[in-house]
């Protein structure tokens, strides 16, 4: 594979997986309910307002550059069910919660797919990487995305065992803060390492 091709599917691979402007637009909304939670004296409702109008604005940018609005809108949808519960329980941390439930459903996903040598991974990069479920006759391009699949369980895995005790002790700031570090930096360890595994295999490309 030359290494045109090479950074082509690697792209490919980063922009199926969210890419940076997915986890900009699912991180920085966070990031502004903490701040401003904050800055206006622990008051859930200017924070909640703020995340919910930045993820807005987000979703609207999208739009006019033309650009995809998939991660933008599912952003928006996760910040509103996000507020919603943490407006309802009157619980600032609560905020937090449903992201801890994503991460343990994805978590599990990608475990349970992976025992069954059906990984998620397959499913959703084989079409786009050109080779559909060619991989399935592979067994060394299935045993790639099999380990690069337990890359996955271990991310969500951390991110439940650092930030399930936080949520629980309702320390928002250290929550919020592990939120931060444990998302796209350790997204970006994921997703490297990820096609680090990939790209080791050949992929069967469908005539």
């Amino acid at each position: 594979m030359s290494n045109q091709a090479n950074n082509q599917d690697k792209d490919k691979v980063l922009s199926a997986l969210g890419g940076k402007r997915g986890l900009i637009d699912s991180g920085l909304p966070s990031l502004v309910f903490l701040l401003v939670f904050n800055l206006f004296g622990k008051d859930i409702n200017p924070a909640i307002y703020s995340a919910v109008a930045i993820s807005v604005v987000l979703t609207f940018l999208r739009l006019i550059k033309k650009e995809t609005i998939q991660h933008a809108f599912s952003g928006l949808v996760g910040v509103a069910f996000c507020a919603f519960i943490s407006k309802r329980s009157g619980s600032a941390v609560d905020f937090y919660l449903p992201g801890l439930y994503i991460n343990a459903g994805y978590g599990l996903m990608y475990a349970i797919t992976n025992l069954i040598r059906w990984p998620i991974l397959g499913i959703m990069l084989g079409p786009i990487l050109g080779e559909n479920l060619m991989w399935r006759k592979d067994r060394a391009r299935v045993r790639a995305y099999v380990m690069a699949g337990w890359l996955w369980v271990a991310m969500f895995a951390a991110r439940l065992l650092v930030q399930y005790p936080l949520y629980k002790s309702g320390n928002i700031n250290a929550l919020g803060t592990a939120r931060l570090i444990m998302g796209y930096p350790l997204f970006i360890a994921t997703a490297w390492g990820t096609w680090q595994i990939l790209k080791k295999t050949p992929i069967t490309k469908v005539n």
